[in-house]
């Protein structure tokens, strides 16, 4: 499991991004204290989630405004159209995890 953050890291509503060694950027979000966590990397720009707007449950995409759902990584504004992977997220002792992408 790759230990990404502490809970307190990722204020309500807000994005971190994290960088785990041997893996893609990954994005961790807060949503009223619950926590997903997706690929950081937009599917349809290379842009940075991160970077972007929390809108509801959607990630809006910084380059095109594409957004995504975040629970699901599926694409719900174009010009999105491919999913980005979203992770099963394990929270222990305040600590934020989630399994490495097995390709």
């Amino acid at each position: 499991m790759l230990n990404l953050c502490r809970t307190e890291d990722v204020a309500a509503g807000e994005i971190l991004r994290v960088d785990p060694p041997n893996h893609v950027p990954l994005a961790v979000y807060n949503l009223d204290g619950k926590f997903f966590v997706t690929d950081d990397t937009c599917t349809h720009g290379e842009a940075s989630l991160s970077e972007g707007e929390i809108d509801g449950e959607w990630i809006e995409c910084p380059f095109h405004a594409g957004c995504f759902e975040i629970a699901t990584g599926l694409p719900t504004v174009p010009p999105c159209a491919i999913p980005i992977r979203s992770y099963p997220v394990t929270i222990k002792i305040g600590a934020i995890f989630v399994e490495p992408a097995g390709d």
